[in-house]
C-alpha cells in the first residue's frame, strides 16, 4: 500500500475501533454482526487490509451508524 493510501485506512481503521468500543463490542461480536471474520476485522483495524464500500457499508449497519460517520476524518 502507497503512503497516502495506507494513511486513509489508518484512519478509517481507527475509526472503527473507536466505534466498535462505543458500542462495546469485541471484535468476534462485530464480525458476526456484520458476516465478517474476527480476523479480517482486526486487519481492517490495523489497516493491514484494504476495504470495499460494501463491507464498510456492512460495518457501518453493524455499528448502527451511517458510513459517513467512519469516513468524516478522511
Amino acid at each position: 500500500m502507497q503512503s497516502s493510501s495506507r494513511k486513509i485506512y489508518r484512519i478509517l481503521g481507527e475509526a472503527v475501533r473507536v466505534k466498535r468500543k462505543k458500542a462495546r463490542l469485541s471484535q468476534e461480536q462485530l464480525a458476526e454482526k456484520a458476516d465478517l471474520t474476527r480476523n479480517y476485522i482486526g486487519d481492517i483495524e490495523r489497516a493491514e487490509k484494504k476495504i470495499t464500500l460494501e463491507t464498510l457499508a456492512k460495518i457501518a449497519k453493524a455499528l448502527k451508524c451511517r458510513v459517513r460517520e467512519l469516513t468524516w476524518k478522511i
